[in-house]
């Protein structure tokens, strides 16, 4: 005869087991979300290095294509990214039937704006004109820009059908998806920059061009994915539903917050980037170098955050915003604690690290040292991504706008600017700026961190935001 604890396992719980349970529950949401991510930055890298080895003006074009396009893409996926936080309540809530609606609508949101970023993306030769663009240097990257569009229908629509799995608590798709599209981005560039197999040599444009096969590959493969029997209580593809007004503005209602406080915050970076630009190659390299371990580093929060949504958002949708609450707590907690295992590996490492990006000394060195400014504000970064998951899980979106706004454009960039070009004291120059970054991501840490509070204690306001 079996003992009771055979039969009934979860009985070997200690009375901490709800806590346990939603540790377990959030971290495996967010691993296969840190592989996706780490997987998407891959791609971005095998461009970097492959068109690099072509030459250093298909590098130079890929590059300054990437900055105009990835701007673009993060305000529309913001847009999308509503989609996650609706999706979660209605499955907490079991309005599978609203699920579907809510996917039709927001695949002609993801249409059209797929749709514009490409023909912006089309015209960009006069915004390069306008600029005083690196003439050797524009006609390859207008090359690049032109082939990519042809896929960002697709990939818009990938990320819609995306979110859709991933509200319904299936993140490992994505992950799979993103490994093979890693796994075919290497041979497809190879064949297409330096013309292989009959394929005309096309340099860095190939990468354009394998960019926007892998994002239609994306695409069937998503479909087919939320296409499997598991899916069939959605019942997203049940019938064609043309674009509805009264359904498209609340996703967009939430969803534009959510666009602009990416777009504000990846703004800054970018700017302060350019700012950089005067102050030579040396300076701009080492910045990038230190700007892209960050975001190594910075991966664990950033699948923290979207996991929060995802499990929060299921949380209201069920009544339970005692348990939310729970596991606002939990993401916060874990997220500064692998921040600060991070810091240190950073701190005793850095060299090392730094040293796989580059053998240049001076570059070297100085990167060495920005990197002491990342160790410093690496908790309050990872805390700030971690809160507005955690925020857009509850619906709250437009005061975090506010509070990014704020944080990194009236604080973080005055601050930089005053004390890089010296306005106030002697010019710090790329310290100065580094100085103003990271006052914008620690008040943004705090003020957010304060949101979250002030939120997941609040019933009546979670209440409002879920209506």
């Amino acid at each position: 005869m079996q003992q009771p604890s055979e039969r009934f396992p979860e009985q070997k719980l200690t009375s901490s087991s709800p806590l346990l349970q939603e540790t377990s529950t959030l971290f495996r949401l967010a691993l296969p979300l840190m592989g996706t991510q780490i997987a998407q930055m891959g791609m971005g890298l095998l461009d970097t290095i492959m068109a690099g080895r072509y030459s250093a003006l298909d590098l130079a074009g890929v590059a300054l294509g990437s900055s105009i396009l990835w701007p673009l893409m993060l305000l529309v996926m913001g847009l999308i990214q509503a989609v996650t936080p609706t999706v979660s309540q209605l499955n907490g809530s079991k309005n599978y039937k609203e699920i579907g609606e809510v996917i039709r609508q927001g695949l002609w949101i993801a249409l059209i704006g797929g749709l514009l970023i490409s023909v912006i993306l089309n015209q960009i030769g006069f915004v390069y004109a306008l600029l005083d663009v690196d003439p050797k240097a524009r006609p390859i990257s207008i090359a690049y820009l032109q082939m990519t569009s042809l896929g960002l229908p697709a990939v818009t629509c990938f990320f819609c059908l995306r979110f859709l799995a991933e509200g319904m608590n299936f993140t490992k798709p994505a992950l799979y998806i993103a490994v093979c599209g890693l796994l075919l981005k290497a041979p497809l560039n190879y064949v297409l920059i330096y013309g292989k197999f009959g394929f005309p040599e096309m340099g860095g444009v190939g990468c354009g061009i394998a960019q926007a096969i892998i994002m239609w590959f994306q695409l069937i493969a998503i479909t087919i994915v939320v296409s499997r029997p598991r899916f069939d209580k959605v019942n997203w593809r049940s019938k064609f539903s043309p674009p509805d007004w009264s359904r498209i503005k609340p996703l967009l209602k939430l969803g534009i917050p959510i666009g602009a406080t990416i777009f504000a915050e990846m703004g800054l970076f970018a700017l302060t980037t350019l700012l950089l630009g005067r102050y030579g190659a040396e300076v701009v390299a080492s910045h990038n170098i230190a700007m892209s371990i960050n975001g190594l580093f910075f991966m664990p929060a950033l699948a923290l955050g979207m996991a929060s949504t995802i499990r929060i958002g299921f949380r209201i949708g069920a009544g339970e915003s005692e348990q939310a609450r729970m596991t606002a707590g939990i993401a916060l907690g874990g997220t500064i604690g692998i921040a600060l295992i991070g810091s240190l590996i950073m701190f005793f490492l850095r060299t090392d690290i730094v040293s796989a990006y580059t053998t240049e000394p001076s570059v070297l060195d100085l990167a060495s040292t920005l990197l002491l400014f990342v160790i410093f504000f690496l908790v309050f970064d990872a805390c700030q991504s971690t809160c507005l998951g955690i925020l857009r899980g509850y619906k709250d979106t437009k005061i975090p706008l506010f509070i990014a706004l704020l944080c990194f454009w009236l604080i973080g960039l005055p601050i930089g600017c005053a004390l890089g070009f010296g306005l106030i004291s002697e010019p710090m120059q790329v310290f100065g700026f580094w100085i103003g970054l990271a006052s914008g991501v620690i008040s943004a840490a705090i003020l957010l961190s304060w949101r979250v509070h002030s939120t997941s204690s609040n019933p009546e306001r979670i209440k409002s935001l879920s209506m």
